[in-house]
Order: structure tokens, then sequence, then C-alpha cells
């Protein structure tokens, strides 16, 4: 179950070395926004050697390559692309030409490798006005993106925006990133909270998050992860009620009941679909489930 995501700066030794043990469903090995163009190439090779040689067992492990404008992402693909990581992050997606763009020089490198054609899946990182208005295009652009992720702070600079804890001026988008992304049937994530010091902010945030419909959210920051975990697991009381609702319908088929009620509210399909969420996540996560 992917609930958190932890970015981690891929020319730091020490962060990578450590990066399994953050407690982070998935980390993010950033050879982009956190290395200078002067590292690029020495964090790469970083990158390439610590998937190689270290195991990272409780963390899956993301790589976000360059983007398609920069003179690096060729040398991203042709060096991660080997060391097989579930999958490649992509920066700055505009449009389904961008995600077809990547998987061109993927798809070549997988066939030199001797890998089986779509072994590396992507997520793509929106952060674009235009973006925003594809969303729906690059989520269904391939079989390889099985996620987006929504990137507010390059986003509000193109918006021309002041970036916000409230979050006012990435409404629309958040709405329209979780909309295309159940439209494609596949996970959607929110933007990291940035203020690393505002625990209870962080909480906020990422309780609208879930409210919204967004499957996990990003993080710049360890000490956030936690907070992403608790907040997207399902609490005890959800999966009890998710269960009795189960109970409920089974026992009313049985019964020849065509409209059943619990706790004074009917049960409908969606009820039973959500409960039914539940249960999985709960199930993924280890949860003994009294069905």
């Amino acid at each position: 179950m992917r609930r958190s995501m932890l970015f981690m700066p891929g020319n730091n030794a020490g962060m990578l070395l450590n990066a399994d043990f953050l407690g982070a469903d998935s980390i993010i090995l950033d050879l982009e926004d956190a290395v200078s163009t002067a590292e690029k190439d020495a964090a790469r090779i970083l990158v390439r050697n610590a998937i190689s040689t270290l195991e990272y067992t409780k963390s899956e492990v993301i790589v976000r390559i360059n983007p398609l404008d920069s003179p690096f992402y060729t040398s991203d693909i042709n060096e991660i692309v080997p060391t097989k990581p579930s999958m490649l992050m992509l920066p700055k997606v505009s449009s389904r030409e961008d995600v077809l763009a990547y998987d061109e020089l993927v798809t070549k490198r997988e066939k030199e490798c001797g890998m089986e054609e779509g072994t590396i899946k992507f997520i793509p990182l929106i952060e674009t006005a235009l973006g925003i208005e594809n969303a729906y295009a690059i989520a269904s652009s391939h079989s390889r993106v099985v996620a987006v992720l929504l990137g507010a702070e390059d986003l509000s600079a193109d918006l021309g925006c002041k970036r916000t804890k409230e979050g006012n001026e990435i409404a629309y988008s958040r709405g329209r990133i979780v909309c295309a992304a159940k439209a494609a049937k596949i996970a959607c994530y929110d933007t990291p909270f940035t203020d690393v010091n505002d625990d209870e902010g962080l909480k906020k945030d990422a309780a609208l998050a879930k409210s919204l419909g967004f499957t996990g959210k990003a993080s710049i920051s360890p000490r956030h992860v936690n907070a992403i975990n608790t907040v997207f697991s399902p609490t005890m009381a959800e999966i009890e009620y998710a269960s009795e609702v189960l109970r409920t319908i089974k026992k009313a088929k049985a019964e020849g009941l065509g409209v059943v009620s619990l706790k004074g509210k009917m049960i409908d399909a969606p009820i039973v679909a959500r409960a039914e969420q539940v249960l999985q996540a709960a199930r993924e996560l280890g949860v003994d489930i009294d069905e």
C-alpha cells in the first residue's frame, strides 16, 4: 500500500543509505530539483549504485529523473533503467506526448538490457497549467502510467500566484488531478506540505487531500511520514463499520431482501464499494479482518 512518498536528494549518500528506515511506503530518489547542475552526473551514478547495492526492502524505490527540456534525462534513463526501480517519476509533464517521448527511450533501454517491455512504470509529475488541463490525457496516455503526482510549487509559479498553507490557489488543480486519475483508474498523490516545522498544518493538509480522494501524499521531510501514513490508513472505527456493512449486505441477500439499512441509513452500492475499499486497504496493512 502506497500512502507516503518521501523525496530524498540523489546526491546525499548518507540519506540514500538510511532511506529504507524512515517509514515511507515509497522513497523518491531525486535527480532533478534536489541536485545542482554541477552534481547531476555524480548524483546519477550515486543513485544507480545505491539501488544496485543496497537492499531497499521496506520502501518502494522511485527515481525522479530530469525533464525533457534538460540535457540530462537521456543519461538518467540509460543509467537508472537497468537497476529496475519500481517507477520513474517524470517531471513537468504537460501532455500525453511527453509521456510517450519518455516511453520511447525507456522501451529502447529495456530491450538493450534484456528486460520485458513495460517493466518500469511511470508516475508523471503534473506541475504546469497545461499539465493540469491535460490531466486525463496524461493519466490515460500509456499502460506504464500507474499514478500521477501534483506538484504545487512549480504550478503556483506557472499560475503566477502565491503558494499558501491553506491551498486555496490549488483547489481546482487538486480536484482536476483526482478526477483524471479516478477516470483513468490509477492512483493520485498530493503535493508535499513544505513547512517541515508545522506538524499540525501537515496533518490538516493531509486530511484535506484524503477527503478529496487522493491515494496518498508526497513529503520532503522524514518527520512528516508517520502522520501521512496515519491519515491515509483506515481507522479501526472505519474498519469495523465496513465489516458491518458487508455482513449486513450478506445477510440481506440470504434473506432475499432488496433494500437494507444499517443504523438508520440505507446501504446502497456506493457505500458497499467504499466498505470494500476500506477493508482492502486494511488487509494490505496486515489488519486481521473479522468478516
